[in-house]
């Protein structure tokens, strides 16, 4: 077969100079544009057909300069248009003018004649533009030919084409163009500038061919390339129209073009653009969108609704649409196990969230699951940025008592108060656009607010809290109005006043005004939540738990600045409360507030305490002390003795121990604590609690301070113990009467002498020896064989042992041997020397031995250079006077609560599973019938 026969078309030169000659020739001039049809439209089809699609053509053409003529023969063949120029809205007639009046570009050559069988001339020019107009908008795919052509001012050109030609294969290929080179953001803002947006918008109205629609609905999409972009087409009318089609249910093409279009145009969704859609019906179609076959679509409609509840005018009739379950139902199921990630469910995320902020809106999400949507999220540890906003969410339900039942069942206090003391992000503020919509039209201070006040003051307004605005504006609430100024009183009264006015009524911390206003930070959606869960007649289920109750004190204690008075008003409303007595007894409630506050130990401090400053410190403790003393009013009134007699003889073994280490901090009535602690046993009741598991971390902690302040009790007129940094000056060694047998020429000479095991004599007087001990008696004066032997071997006595038990049969008392065996604080009694002393005395009848070597013990390990680690070791030793002075140790009223509970620690180990011998000491010491010891107090 033979080839093709070559056409002058196929070389891109002869193409280019057939432009270059119809661009460069003057319509209205000698020559007859007639017989240049034929060639141009040969050339003009080549190129778009071959030229411009093969690989590289459009480099080539670029290269080639064919954009200068083709523009200027876009601009000559729109003059020629006889068709009517309507300026739309935003164009601009002297620029389009100018344009089209532009100088002809040079001409390649003469063009070459063609056929006279013709067409009418303005069907042969719109015919040129057609394919003009296609090889143009085929360039500008390609970025170098967009910059040439903003360039070569072509954007003005095809703006003059959409105003001057109306027909829809015109206005499809010039909106293709346009559409390509608004890829560009510097061809985008030329486009805006050059009022392409009205001209567009009239042709969705005008055109009736899909393609054209598409075409210029995909120009918009391109054109909505920035925030002010996108503020620009919807306040030119751009939403609306799209809207109105897509509610005309187009074909599938162009539906999937207006769902990209509307989802790129409600980006940051401004209220022009919510105002069109909702007044277009697009609401509707949106909503049913949502579940289309093709997923992009879904997908884009999904998108679409999420970002229209950024304006709380359009959410109600979203709402109404069915919006809300779509919306649910999608973040449902992207948060399911083959859900999306993060990123695709925070649109949905924050839209869930708007829509509460509306009372009919979270009517339908309560319904339809979104309380639980909602809990998980705060649960779900990965989606930790959210909370803040989910927790303002929550807010919106502050009066539903239904919905707020349902969320104190599935668990939000605890959340809430982990809220307060986590390290979360601030929550995003949204415009006052996004407030809510129950109250239209909301006013605002012409300064600026915060939008968590202005979202809580609609909320307010909408459950009928409020008439309006100015009820609640921060300029006339009662924290803000100025109090008149006291009278000025005489500085005698003002100082008498001064030392009169008790901490414990001072509800709010120092240096804090109270016409201050309360700070609003990210916990303050927490703690209103919270406040209203306090404002129920029992709160005492969720409130008074240890979870709820250390997130509260985490916060008052840790905030970086002043604490919000709510969270204060939250405690002291819970300790005042009758209901809650029985749940802060049983949570250790009372005494986790004593440790928190009062002693500066919270959980995280123990065993390592942290520093805090002593100006906190002290607010702390007023505020400890307070709440301590509303809970001593509701426990000494007959109904709390009653609750508290109750839990003691009848509770469970859990909550009988619970009782018994609380009464101390919360009852000072003697007749009170006296009945239930001694006279029913909750006393031995905790003391045998302490070898058992712990039931709370700071059990042993809590019991350390609870048998301290109990012993305060009971002695409430002894002196405190020094501390133990300062000990009382031990008393001087006194003469010892056994170093004269030990020289070389002893005085009186020994009669006797003592063989020890490693072979060392010891001198002795036999009459000395007997007269000290009935052992020794029995043996060196009875009828033993020791009775006549110079030499008598003691078994089982190292010399350190041997030591001090020679100086005590020769009558010294505290001449220091006693404390020869003793090793130094931190090495172990067991094992030791000096244990072996304490059994050799126990052995050898010298119960006056035992005595001083107990003491010397004390005073070296409980001693100042002593710490709480040694009281285990000396409790270890199995002394009955030595655990008593561990115990008189432990509670020492001028001890250190964190040594105090160390002390108490280690007894329990030391203790083990007999719990016998430390309840008997403790018992001994608290009832003030401990074994007294002579010399020195051992709590020194």
């Amino acid at each position: 077969m033979a080839a093709a026969k070559p056409t002058p078309t196929d070389s891109l030169s002869f193409c280019l100079a057939q432009l270059s000659a119809a661009a460069g020739e003057g319509l209205g001039g000698a020559k007859d544009t007639t017989t240049n049809e034929t060639p141009l439209g040969r050339a003009l089809l080549a190129l778009r057909t071959r030229h411009v699609k093969a690989t590289g053509g459009i480099e080539r053409f670029r290269a080639r300069g064919g954009l200068l003529p083709l523009l200027a023969l876009l601009r000559r063949a729109s003059a020629a248009d006889p068709a009517p120029c309507l300026a739309g809205p935003g164009s601009t007639p002297s620029s389009i003018e100018s344009a089209a009046s532009a100088g002809p570009a040079p001409s390649a050559g003469p063009a070459p004649s063609a056929s006279s069988s013709t067409p009418s001339p303005p069907a042969r020019l719109r015919k040129t533009l057609d394919l003009a107009l296609s090889i143009l908008a085929n360039c500008c795919t390609e970025g170098a030919c967009r910059t040439e052509v903003r360039r070569l001012g072509g954007i003005l050109s095809l703006v003059t084409i959409l105003q001057c030609v109306k027909t829809d294969s015109i206005q499809n290929r010039a909106a293709r163009a346009l559409g390509n080179l608004a890829m560009d953001p510097e061809s985008c803002g030329d486009i805006h500038s050059a009022g392409a947006v009205p001209l567009l918008i009239e042709s969705l109205t005008t055109c009736q061919d899909s393609h054209c629609l598409q075409s210029v609905v995909r120009a918009l999409r391109n054109l909505a390339d920035s925030p002010q972009h996108r503020l620009a087409l919807a306040q030119q009318g751009a939403v609306r129209p799209l809207a109105e089609l897509l509610a005309a249910a187009p074909d599938p093409a162009l539906t999937v073009a207006l769902v990209r279009a509307l989802q790129e145009l409600s980006r940051g969704c401004s209220r022009a653009c919510a105002e069109q859609l909702s007044l277009g019906g697009g609401l509707g179609p949106l909503v049913s969108l949502a579940a289309h076959p093709k997923k992009k679509v879904c997908e884009s409609a999904i998108l679409i609704l999420a970002n229209l509840c950024a304006q709380g005018l359009v959410r109600p009739a979203l709402g109404n649409a069915g919006g809300v379950e779509v919306l649910l139902g999608e973040l449902q199921q992207r948060r399911g196990p083959s859900g999306a990630g993060p990123a695709s469910q925070q649109p949905l995320v924050r839209a869930v969230c708007l829509l509460c902020r509306e009372a009919i809106n979270r009517a339908r999400l309560r319904d339809a699951g979104g309380l639980e949507l909602l809990m998980g999220l705060l649960r779900d540890p990965h989606a930790s940025a959210w909370h803040p906003r989910v927790v303002a969410a929550l807010v919106g339900f502050l009066y539903d008592t239904g919905a707020l039942g349902r969320l104190q069942a599935l668990g939000l206090v605890p959340l809430l108060a982990g809220q307060l003391c986590g390290e979360l992000g601030e929550e995003e503020e949204e415009g006052k656009e996004a407030a809510s919509w129950d109250f239209p039209e909301e006013r605002t201070p012409e300064r600026v607010e915060a939008g968590s006040f202005q979202s809580l003051r609609s909320w307010l307004i909408s459950e009928g809290y409020a008439a309006g605005p100015s009820d609640i504006s921060p300029d006339r609430s009662p924290e803000r109005c100025p109090l008149p100024p006291p009278p000025p009183a005489p500085p005698e009264q003002a100082q008498a006043a001064s030392r009169a006015r008790s901490p414990t009524v001072v509800r709010t911390p120092r240096g804090r005004s109270p016409a201050t206003e309360e700070p609003w930070g990210r916990e303050g959606p927490a703690l209103l939540l919270l406040s209203r869960f306090s404002q129920a007649p029992d709160p005492s289920g969720a409130l008074v738990t240890g979870p709820a109750l250390c997130g509260l004190l985490a916060y008052v204690t840790g905030a970086p600045g002043p604490p919000s008075p709510r969270a204060l008003r939250i405690l002291a409303r819970l300790t005042c409360n009758p209901a809650c007595l029985e749940a802060f007894v049983r949570s250790y409630g009372a005494a986790l507030l004593r440790a928190w506050l009062v002693l500066g130990v919270a959980p995280d401090d123990w065993p390592t305490l942290r520093a805090r400053p002593p100006s906190l410190r002290s607010q702390h403790r007023e505020l400890g002390e307070m709440l301590l003393q509303n809970l001593t009013v509701q426990a000494e009134s007959p109904f709390g003795v009653g609750a508290l007699t109750h839990l003691l003889l009848s509770g469970s073994p859990e909550d009988r121990v619970a009782c018994a280490l609380t009464l101390p901090f919360i009852c000072r009535k003697p007749s009170l604590w006296r009945r239930l602690l001694l006279d029913q046993g909750g006393l031995r009741l905790l003391l045998s609690a302490l070898t058992r598991p712990a039931p709370h971390p700071l059990f042993l902690f809590f019991a350390a301070d609870s048998l301290s302040c109990l012993q305060g009790l009971v002695s409430p007129t002894a002196s405190p113990a020094l501390p133990p940094a300062t000990p009382l000056d031990p008393d001087p060694p006194s003469h010892c009467l056994y170093e004269p047998l030990l020289g070389p020429a002893p005085v009186p000479a020994p009669d006797l002498h003592f063989l020890l095991d490693s072979g060392l004599r010891l001198p002795a007087q036999r009459a000395a020896s007997s007269t000290a001990s009935p052992f020794f008696r029995a043996l060196l004066a009875g009828s033993f064989a020791e009775a006549q032997m110079d030499l008598v071997p003691l078994r089982g006595l190292s010399p350190s042992a041997a030591w001090p038990i020679l100086h005590h049969l020769h009558g010294c008392r505290g001449c220091g041997a006693a404390l020869r065996p003793i090793p130094p604080p931190g090495q172990p009694l067991l094992g030791s020397e000096a244990e072996e002393a304490l059994e050799a005395a126990g052995r050898f009848l010298l119960p006056g031995l035992e005595e001083e070597l107990e003491e010397a013990v004390g005073r070296i390990h409980l001693g100042s250079q002593g710490g709480p680690e040694s009281v285990g070791e000396v409790f270890r030793l199995g002394r009955p006077r030595l655990a008593a002075h561990c115990a008189r140790w432990t509670l020492g009223p001028g001890q250190c609560p964190r040594k105090r509970a160390l002390a108490l620690v280690g007894l329990v180990e030391a203790a083990g599973e007999e719990a016998g011998p430390l309840t008997e000491a403790f018992l001994a010491v608290v009832m003030g019938a401990e074994v007294g010891s002579k010399g020195p107090s051992l709590d020194s």
